[in-house]
């Protein structure tokens, strides 16, 4: 039977997501990325495709490590300017029914007190349809921002959002009970108190003692995203996550990320698809291989190599302007995304060592993932090879020009891989966790984030804690 394949969409609120320089081709309009409109239009999209979702990126300072500066960052529009994606969920969620919309935060710049209630809002307001996308942080510049002078080290930024996440899970399974909520006219009890629990947490980095401030909502906790790679990024999402997002520039390099984080997840006491693994890609189709080609040569004029440097650096933690066209990457330790430094270091299937020249090129359209080309019937078959030859779920698909590459890949790339029983033919019933494995709305037992129960496992909930941070 053919394994059925998943689609997600990789956007941002901002234009020059992954592809700098294609801001300036007539077809593409990020430049909407400000208005409602564009993300609606998107949404409906994405919806008629039947993608899992719109996965929004997000960052909270600029890329300067290129020349040690933002300039360039500013000039080429690489993610900046860039507003907030969470303002986007309500208006896309009340003009679609089933799409999932998984948003980025960091854990290192806001307390999980206010976010906790924040995403609750949202999982309200979808009926259930969000997810968020972990990330630690790694550019410098949000850091100092933030009145860091540094940012902490790789681990150790790990280390932080592990007790980050032990709050949130407290809050969003702990604190109310599933029948808190009685709405009782008769008595005039709207919800009951001996049902609703204080925290009582008191950690390293956060003191939470006090309650949730949102009812429990459909899923509770949002579908956890998660696209760590490094050793300690890896066992964090093995932890936690429920959609693994990796990155790599080829199928031999993707297998063993995608067999090791299986492994990872068995290690950490869950099942091996227990959580959904997408890759990084970008499609460019039309309908005929011809004019796809045709298609992609013309958004490579537009591509530009000192936007792409400035991702590159940024996400490699190495500042690229240093170093000629044609000096080899090697192996370089890393503060950002050390994954990005292993990528390409072994990038070149042939044993060729990748020079900087090489990495600005690759990184032109779509960022660190491959580019793949070809008329709708090519493309499905090179995805279900991918997922054949790898064991991944799924693409998390970056755009070229947007909404155009979006729109070819549900106009060209969907009806062949419907035709092939390799797409699903409708959505699951209810929740994003639901739609994605067919298990409920809540998380499941085995999940780490689901011993913070009532009564869990993990729990620490003492309702001690109500009279002490009433003074009592």
């Amino acid at each position: 039977m053919t394994r059925q394949i998943r689609l997600n969409a990789f956007d941002m609120n901002c234009v020059a997501h992954q592809s700098p320089g294609l801001w300036r081709h007539p077809d593409d309009e990020s430049w909407n990325y400000n208005t409602l409109d564009y993300w609606v239009e998107l949404a409906k999209l994405l919806e008629r495709g039947r993608f899992d979702g719109l996965f929004i990126a997000d960052v909270l300072g600029t890329y300067d490590v290129y020349s040690q500066t933002d300039e360039a960052a500013i000039r080429q529009g690489a993610q900046i300017p860039v507003n907030d994606p969470l303002l986007l969920v309500s208006a896309m969620a009340h003009a679609t029914e089933n799409l999932g919309f998984g948003i980025t935060t960091g854990t290192g710049f806001e307390h999980p007190y206010p976010f906790a209630r924040r995403v609750s809002t949202l999982d309200h307001l979808t009926r259930g349809r969000i997810g968020w996308n972990v990330v630690t942080g790694y550019l410098p510049a949000a850091a100092r921002n933030m009145g860091d002078d540094r940012l902490l080290d790789h681990d150790a930024r790990y280390d932080h959002a592990d007790e980050y996440l032990t709050v949130l899970y407290k809050l969003w399974e702990g604190s109310w009970e599933d029948d808190a909520v009685r709405r009782d006219r008769e008595s005039g009890v709207f919800a009951d108190p001996a049902k609703v629990h204080h925290i009582g947490h008191r950690g390293e980095h956060f003191t939470v003692p006090g309650i949730h401030l949102a009812e429990p909502s459909t899923q509770r906790t949002p579908v956890i995203y998660q696209a760590g790679a490094s050793t300690r990024g890896s066992r964090f999402a093995a932890e936690n996550a429920e959609a693994i997002f990796v990155a790599a520039p080829t199928k031999t390099i993707l297998r063993d990320v995608v067999a090791k984080t299986r492994d990872a997840l068995v290690a950490a006491g869950r099942g091996p698809y227990d959580a959904r693994i997408y890759t990084l890609a970008t499609v460019i189709t039309d309908g005929t291989p011809e004019a796809a080609r045709e298609k992609a040569a013309q958004y490579r004029r537009f591509a530009s190599d000192e936007g792409s440097l400035v991702f590159m650096s940024g996400w490699m933690g190495i500042d690229l302007s240093r170093y000629s066209l044609d000096d080899p990457i090697g192996a370089v330790e890393s503060n950002a995304i050390q994954s990005a430094v292993a990528a390409f270091s072994q990038a070149d299937e042939d044993g060729r060592a990748w020079r900087v020249r090489d990495v600005a090129a690759w990184g032109g359209i779509g960022g660190m993932g491959p580019v793949l080309i070809g008329s709708g019937d090519e493309v499905a078959e090179t995805l279900i090879d991918w997922v054949d030859d790898t064991d991944v779920d799924g693409f998390n698909l970056a755009y070229a020009v947007t909404p155009g590459s979006f729109r070819d890949v549900v106009e060209h790339v969907v009806p062949a891989l419907d035709a092939r029983g390799a797409y699903q033919s409708g959505y699951q019933p209810g929740s994003l966790r639901n739609k994605l494995f067919g298990r409920g709305d809540r998380l499941p037992d085995n999940h780490r984030g689901a011993t913070f129960r009532v009564g869990g496992s993990a729990s620490t909930i003492d309702d001690s804690a109500r009279r002490v941070e009433a003074g009592v």
